[in-house]
């Protein structure tokens, strides 16, 4: 693998996504992003983080984030719930004794800021949109009946994502997917970094931010089911394609389980920060008219 972290940007001037490589490798891009700093990118051949390519010498400026992966490369995005223990005790929810999957369609997809990530329209009167703090894996090979063992080998990489979800049409169905499948649900970023970079996720470090307020923490060892065996029970029976997103759960601290409830307003900015590396995914809640 020629790369440690790619993100997909805008140049000034342009409408043609380019790939490529932060030149401050210590730089937080979404963070830098939100700041009005400029991001220098070293600019690969490749058009997608499937298929890099390499290097080309060439240097631009970020104009604008992009979602490190393109919705027709996505497929269906398959969503772990009730991954932390913590989580489920504050949704008084018993253990899940197998992986609790949701889908979420690929039109969910959504870029991080300065992309706003929208509340859509019939849902804003419920007054229960939510926020979820999530480590995304994105699959670089096609895999099938994989073992847990050899499951780490399929995986290309890591990103942020924020499992936004209307909690009233969310509880009202058996099935999550109506609730959290919405056009923009599933922003994800800013940056996708391999495992070359890092071997060991449980050491990663995940907090989410409500304005500046701290309202989820936790390492990755917190996780109830490991990415292992969330790959290798997804891959039964199923072929995950390249590309395929899998968000891994969130953890403690979602607004809807406070006292009283929280929600996202107009307006809100949730920050979804994993470190070392990913970086902070920035988005700005807008309510649609």
């Amino acid at each position: 693998m020629t790369w440690s972290r790619l993100l997909r940007f805008l140049p000034p001037n342009s409408t043609t996504p380019l790939l490529g490589e932060p030149v401050n490798e210590a730089q937080d891009v979404g963070l830098a992003t939100l700041n009005g700093e400029e991001v220098k990118v070293a600019v690969f051949s490749g058009s997608s983080v499937l298929s890099p390519g390499e290097k080309t010498g060439r240097v631009e400026v970020v104009e604008r984030l992009l979602s490190p992966l393109a919705m027709e490369e996505v497929g269906t995005i398959r969503c772990i719930g009730l991954n932390y223990i913590k989580h489920a005790q504050e949704a008084g929810m018993p253990l899940p004794k197998v992986p609790v999957l949701f889908l979420k369609p690929s039109t969910a997809l959504s870029d991080p800021y300065p992309s706003p990530t929208p509340i859509p329209r019939p849902f804003v009167k419920d007054d229960a949109a939510d926020y979820e703090s999530e480590l995304c894996v994105v699959i670089g090979q096609k895999c099938r009946d994989v073992s847990e063992q050899e499951a780490m080998g399929y995986v290309l990489g890591y990103t942020a994502s924020n499992d936004v979800s209307s909690r009233v049409a969310q509880l009202e169905q058996s099935q999550w997917c109506y609730g959290k499948g919405q056009d923009g649900a599933c922003p994800i970023g800013p940056t996708i970094v391999s495992t070359n970079a890092i071997p060991d996720y449980t050491q990663l470090h995940m907090r989410g931010l409500l304005n500046n307020t701290l309202v989820q923490s936790t390492k990755l060892d917190d996780l109830i089911f490991s990415i292992p065996q969330i790959i290798a029970f997804l891959s039964k029976g199923t072929t995950l394609l390249p590309g395929t997103l899998i968000l891994t759960g969130t953890p403690a601290g979602i607004g809807w389980a406070m006292n009283p409830k929280g929600t996202l307003k107009d307006g809100d900015e949730f920050k979804v920060e994993i470190l070392p590396l990913v970086g902070t995914l920035v988005n700005r809640i807008e309510f649609e008219k």
